[in-house]
């Protein structure tokens, strides 16, 4: 049955593949606890005690929550199947989680960051690239391409505030650059536009030059946007490694991820008075309420402001 629900949830609910991993990894280890008698031990007690079992290894609240959430959804599965009457899961109380705010960069951080890499964006160093000649072995133009490719990943995921499994799976023909639109594939094999700014058209423009260049004739347009020093797709890894050796530095401080990128330009977005809806449709979610989290930011900040500059705050409420 635990093959039946992937396939499921990859052919009906078009769930990521790293999502269709997390709920495989999940029922595996609920397998593993139940000795192999899964729909068996689909009741309120087993499942408890697995929450308990889970807590015991160390997991944080906010995995086991999550481990419960995967088991529900199999409930629900089989109850469709007709195999279970009901869903025992929603009887099994969840582990309290800690609410926690998004994190974001500062925008002068970010600024910092565009300003000190612009020169491996600009079309200086795509004419040095350009005369290595085609498909160049030479390190030097292997590093230039290196540079332009690590800057327009950062500028992708934090310029339209795309997914990491977005951002590696963004096509050639995704790219618009006459109606300066990206097209996206998200959560649930979902298509959405985003607009991108002229600035990020343009490095994207001159990139492209770039890859012709490193592979020696034109990418096709059903192949992969950003490609790899030796011509390869990008995978996770490399994306996870580039952000976090590219923000190292200009006051960036905190956990260095393509999700805090994203967060840090709906933050952005917000602050400067973009509607809640309007976000929602940039950043894929399928519901405003996944949205309105960012909220929490702003009323933050909001806060500050007026501790720092309302005359009554600043004499802690006294009329004198």
């Amino acid at each position: 049955m635990i093959d039946s629900y992937i396939t499921y949830i990859r052919d009906i609910r078009r769930y990521s593949p790293r999502t269709q991993d997390i709920y495989r990894d999940v029922l595996a280890d609920f397998s593993r606890f139940a000795e192999g008698e899964v729909v068996a031990s689909l009741t309120p007690s087993m499942l408890r005690r697995y929450e308990a079992d889970c807590m015991s290894r160390g997991l944080k609240p906010r995995t086991v929550h999550q481990h419960m959430s995967v088991l529900s959804g199999f409930c629900r599965f089989l109850m469709m199947k007709g195999v279970l009457k009901s869903n025992p899961a929603r009887t099994v109380k969840r582990p309290k989680m800690e609410k926690r705010l998004p994190e974001y960069y500062q925008e002068k951080s970010m600024d910092a960051y565009y300003e000190a890499t612009e020169h491996w964006a600009g079309e200086d160093e795509l004419e040095i690239l350009l005369s290595y000649g085609p498909a160049p072995k030479d390190k030097t133009a292997v590093e230039i391409y290196r540079h332009r490719l690590r800057r327009l990943i950062i500028s992708l995921l934090h310029g339209i505030g795309i997914r990491r499994a977005e951002l590696i799976g963004l096509k050639v023909n995704s790219f618009d650059p006459a109606r300066q639109v990206m097209r996206v594939w998200g959560k649930g094999d979902k298509m959405r536009e985003i607009p991108v700014v002229p600035s990020v058209c343009h490095e994207i423009c001159l990139y492209l030059k770039a890859v012709e260049s490193m592979r020696g004739g034109a990418s096709p347009a059903d192949g992969p946007l950003l490609v790899t020093e030796k011509g390869k797709a990008l995978y996770p890894e490399y994306v996870d490694r580039t952000v976090k050796e590219e923000l190292d530095g200009y006051g960036i401080t905190g956990r260095k991820s393509p999700h805090v990128l994203r967060h840090t330009v709906a933050t952005a977005l917000l602050d400067d008075g973009a509607d809640l809806n309007s976000i929602k449709e940039m950043l894929g979610h399928a519901s405003l309420a996944a949205t309105q989290v960012y909220t929490h930011n702003s009323v933050d900040r909001l806060k500050k402001v007026y501790n720092n500059a309302h005359p009554r705050a600043k004499n802690g409420g006294s009329n004198d």
